[in-house]
């Protein structure tokens, strides 16, 4: 849950409901066996709302900066690990590259 200081970020909450869909991906492909995959998409797509999340406190704007270009990059490896697991059915993959792409258009 957010707090009330970033209740109006809307970066900070589509980041957030990111994560925990990814999260419920990420049971989705434990049950699977899928470790190695889901391990690394959680960690990606997680870092893009922690990243976000730190922007709100930094001290200047070349650490706000550095914190949102940081995001930024981890929404396009967590595209990417979506995109290059083959084996990822459409219903599962699609819905998560949607929202990844939108937490990487408002950074």
């Amino acid at each position: 849950m957010l707090n009330a200081a970033s209740e109006n970020n809307i970066l900070l909450e589509k980041s957030f409901a990111f994560s925990l869909d990814i999260i419920k991906l990420y049971k989705i492909l434990k049950e699977n066996k899928e470790y190695i995959i889901s391990k690394q998409i959680l960690r990606s797509a997680t870092s893009i709302g922690a990243n976000v999340n730190e922007s709100i406190s930094t001290q200047t704007k070349k650490d706000f900066i550095t914190k949102m270009s940081i995001a930024s990059k981890e929404a396009m490896e967590t595209n990417y690990m979506l995109t290059f697991r083959q084996t990822l059915s459409t219903r599962l993959a699609a819905p998560r590259r949607v929202g990844c792409y939108r937490c990487r258009k408002v950074s």
